[in-house]
């Protein structure tokens, strides 16, 4: 393990733990007391007080390069070159103080030109185990222009030594090609850390990078679902008959999809084996992680329903763990694009289809509701806006990545659709979550082609088209209003919300005024 220890500036005599089996990091877990098994056989971790992402804690070192490449409004802090070189020694001095270190060399992306590898040092085996599942097998040596990542969770620093928010720091350094996580025993930390480099470097080579799920039909036609945590990524990209490519991070090229990753990581509450019997299959098995659960000791039985630590509960595993799974992570290019909005106002319909117009609009806008749990500190679903569906993750400003998907849907001949996968019925606390089955239906008639020519009703408000008859689904379901109990408060709601839209999108200035035609007519 030399050669490792010297890339990594580590000194000679380190016992590094590098790619070794999955059942080796699981029993180094285990003998640790950093994890227990369930009656399945899976490993149950607890991340402790970060049970989701730090949204406030990211760095981007600012120099030359990144300056003028980098949206820095998007809550994204810049740190000096000479303080992530000093963080980055601590880093190295710390893992030096261990006796015994986990390590793995992994690829992100499935296509053999546009990936990079992901070399990790960790102080934890789960985490080694977390980037087995997440990351891709070794496709080629690492190389100069690679990712190192230095993650080191219980490492104390001082904000004031490196002018930070507090003691947990997600910090990249595009010139030296380096990730140094401090303070979060959080994996999808380390999974996020890539996805954000992936969705700095794919535009320089015109590939439009998505937080998005994807899956392909027995035909091979391809779906692609974007959205945030929480909206239905997962599970609508994983079903009965479908083959899944991805369910989170891909690129999208002329050539079509590729899945960044090599497993799944998604919520684990409410979990059953009556709504998703694959991934709750591939969830209760040995070599598969869960993180924040409650568990009985005796029987080690998993209460998936029970959110007392917290509603972000995480399983992680590998692909290989789906039955039915597009072995190659690749599809054609996509004949459905559904962008997944979980609307805590219940106003807008299950359904659309949007114009090319309306969908720069809604990529750019981006709105859902924020769930409990996906991050620190939010405890009920609150309305939000974030662009791209992804907008954590988006280094770059909005406008570039919408531009990307402008020009792709005007060259091929793709719909897109807008899926409320959230409330009916009246907003959040009134109404009730659109039932997983209606959800399903819709898809599952959209990649059908039923609903290519089937009637629409223009909404007034939103100027959405909505389809007046879907197979299996009530027609009042289709029409937001119907379902409230008292019409005469919807109107002023959807208004509201509306209005909304365009403030966010006056954010954007020459975006907005050039795609002014997608937006909310606000008439009634």
């Amino acid at each position: 393990m030399s050669k490792i220890a010297s890339m990594l500036g580590l000194n000679q005599d380190k016992t590094i733990h590098k790619d070794l089996p999955r059942s080796f990091y699981i029993q180094e877990a285990v003998k640790r007391g950093d994890g227990d098994l369930s009656k399945d056989g899976a490993l149950i971790v607890k991340t402790g007080k970060h049970t989701g992402r730090s949204a406030n804690d990211r760095y981007i070192v600012k120099s030359e390069r990144t300056r003028d490449t980098i949206w820095w409004e998007n809550n994204l802090n810049p740190m000096a070159p000479e303080k992530f070189q000093a963080l980055k020694e601590q880093a190295i001095q710390h893992l030096n103080q261990r006796d015994e270190l986990y390590c793995t060399e992994r690829s992100v992306g499935a296509n053999e030109k546009h990936n990079i590898s992901a070399l990790l040092i960790t102080t934890h085996p789960q985490h080694a185990l977390f980037s087995q599942h997440l990351f891709r097998d070794k496709m080629r040596d690492f190389k100069e222009d690679d990712f190192t990542i230095y993650h080191v969770p219980e490492m104390a620093v001082d904000p004031n030594v490196y002018g930070t928010k507090s003691n947990t720091i997600v910090a990249t350094c595009f010139d030296t090609n380096t990730t140094i996580i401090v303070g979060t025993l959080y994996a999808g930390e380390i999974k996020k850390s890539m996805f954000s480099v992936m969705n700095y470097r794919l535009p320089e080579k015109e590939i439009l990078p998505m937080h998005a799920g994807a899956s392909r039909l027995e035909n091979k036609q391809t779906s692609v679902f974007f959205g945030l945590s929480g909206t239905g990524k997962t599970t609508l990209s994983t079903d009965t008959g479908v083959y899944l490519i991805g369910d989170d991070e891909h690129g999208l090229s002329d050539e079509g999809i590729f899945n960044f990753e090599g497993g799944c990581y998604a919520k684990t509450y409410k979990l059953s084996p009556e709504t998703e019997p694959e991934i709750w299959e591939a969830t209760n098995h040995f070599g598969s992680m869960i993180e924040n659960v409650t568990y009985d000791e005796k029987t080690r039985e998993i209460d998936f329903s029970d959110k007392s630590i917290t509603e972000n509960g995480r399983y992680s595993y590998p692909l290989s763990f789906i039955r039915d799974l597009e072995q190659s992570s690749q599809g054609q290019v996509p004949n459905h694009i559904f962008f997944l909005t979980a609307d805590a106002f219940g106003v807008l319909p299950p359904v659309a289809k949007l114009t090319n117009t309306q969908a720069m609009f809604y990529f750019v806008l981006g709105y859902t509701a924020k769930l409990a749990g996906t991050e620190v500190g939010v405890r009920s679903p609150q309305a939000t806006f974030s662009p791209c569906f992804g907008a954590p993750f988006m280094l770059r400003h909005p406008s570039e990545y919408a531009k990307l998907l402008g020009e792709y849907l005007e060259r091929h001949d793709t719909n897109v659709w807008l899926i409320n996968t959230g409330w009916t019925g009246g907003p959040y606390g009134e109404g009730e979550r659109f039932p997983l089955k209606v959800t399903r239906q819709i898809i599952r008639s959209i990649q059908a082609n039923n609903l290519n020519d089937v009637k629409v009703e223009k909404d007034p408000i939103f100027g959405l088209q909505i389809p007046l008859e879907i197979e299996g689904v009530s027609s009042e379901m289709l029409q937001p209003q119907k379902t409230w109990k008292d019409e005469s408060n919807y109107a002023p709601k959807a208004k509201e919300l509306a209005e909304s839209f365009h403030e966010q999108m006056k954010k954007f200035g020459d975006f907005y005024e050039k795609n002014i035609e997608g937006a909310p007519s606000i008439k009634l």
